[in-house]
C-alpha cells in the first residue's frame, strides 16, 4: 500500500499529538439543567483518559472502570434532551477538549442497568454522530465546548439504565490494530447511569455485543481518513427504533443508590 507525502504526514503529525489529546466525560444536562460534576456520582469515571485499542478487552465497553457502580443515577423524563460534557484536564476550558487530529464519529448506545462492567449482549444504539457536511462528529463536540447533544427515546419504559457514549478516533485507523502496533481505531468510552420516568413500555432490545460486534476489520473501525472518501459508516447496529418492543423483568434497583435530582443551571 503506497502513501502520499501529505498522508504521510498527517499521520505523523496524529501520532505525535496522542500524548495530549485524549478525553473523558465530566458531566451531564437534562433538558438544559446541568446536572454538575458527575465523575465518580453518576459516571463510572475511569481511571485515565487513555483510549481503549483491544477490541476483546472488557474495557472497551465502559472503560476501566466499568464494573465499579456510581453511586447515583441522573434522573430524566424519556425523550428528554441530554447534554453530555467532554473534557481533556481542565474542565473549566472550554478548549481543552481533545486534540483536532481526532476525527471520527460519536456514538450512544443503551442497557438496562447492570453492576457489573457491560461485557455481553445488553447494548442498544440510541444516537449516531459521523461524517456531515464535511466535518466529524468529534470536531463539532470540539467547536461546542466539549458538548454533545443526544435525546433518550420517547417510548422508553421507566427503569434504571447505562448509557455509553463513546468518542472513536481513527486518525490512527488506516492500519488494523490487531496487526500493527500502536496503530488501529482509539475508543473513548465513558458509562453513566440514568433512571428513566414516564409511561413507556419500550424497552431496546438490539442485545448488541462490543467484543463480538466491533471487529478489527469493521469499515467503521479500519478507515483511513487521510485519503478522499465519499461516506463513513459508524460501526454497531442501526439506532434503535422503538417499533419492536419486548416484555423483560426490568433492572434491579439498588436500594444503596440515590438518585440524582436536577440542580440549577452551573
Amino acid at each position: 500500500m503506497l502513501f502520499s507525502t501529505s498522508t504521510i504526514a498527517a499521520v505523523a503529525l496524529a501520532f505525535a499529538s496522542t500524548v495530549s489529546a485524549h478525553a473523558t466525560m465530566f458531566g451531564v444536562s437534562v433538558n438544559g439543567q446541568d446536572q454538575g460534576d458527575g465523575r465518580d456520582k453518576y459516571i463510572r469515571t475511569p481511571a485515565s483518559n487513555d483510549p481503549v485499542r483491544d477490541l476483546k478487552s472488557p474495557n472497551l465497553v465502559c472503560n476501566t472502570n466499568g464494573g465499579k457502580p456510581a453511586p447515583s443515577f441522573v434522573k430524566a423524563p424519556a425523550g428528554a434532551s441530554l447534554t453530555s460534557r467532554w473534557f481533556h484536564f481542565n474542565p473549566n476550558d472550554p478548549n481543552d477538549i481533545i486534540d483536532p487530529s481526532h476525527k471520527g464519529p460519536i456514538i450512544t448506545y443503551i442497557a438496562p442497568f447492570t453492576e457489573g462492567n457491560g461485557a455481553g449482549p445488553m447494548w442498544s444504539k440510541i444516537d449516531e454522530q459521523g461524517f456531515e457536511n464535511g466535518e466529524w462528529a468529534i470536531i463539532k463536540m470540539r467547536n461546542n465546548g466539549g458538548k454533545v447533544n443526544f435525546k433518550l427515546p420517547s417510548t422508553l419504559a421507566p427503569g434504571q439504565y447505562l448509557i455509553r457514549q463513546e468518542l472513536l478516533a481513527l486518525h490512527m485507523a488506516d492500519f488494523r490494530g490487531d496487526q500493527v502496533e500502536g496503530r488501529g481505531a482509539e475508543s473513548y468510552p465513558s458509562c453513566f447511569q440514568v433512571e428513566v420516568t414516564g409511561n413507556g413500555e419500550a424497552i431496546p432490545d438490539q442485545d448488541f455485543d462490543f467484543n463480538r460486534g466491533y471487529t478489527y476489520d469493521n469499515p467503521g473501525l479500519f478507515f483511513n481518513i487521510h485519503i478522499p472518501f465519499d461516506k463513513y459508516t459508524p460501526p454497531g447496529p442501526p439506532v434503535w427504533k422503538s417499533r419492536r418492543m419486548r416484555k423483560m423483568k426490568r433492572p434491579k434497583r439498588p436500594h444503596f443508590i440515590n438518585t440524582v435530582v436536577p440542580e440549577a443551571r452551573i
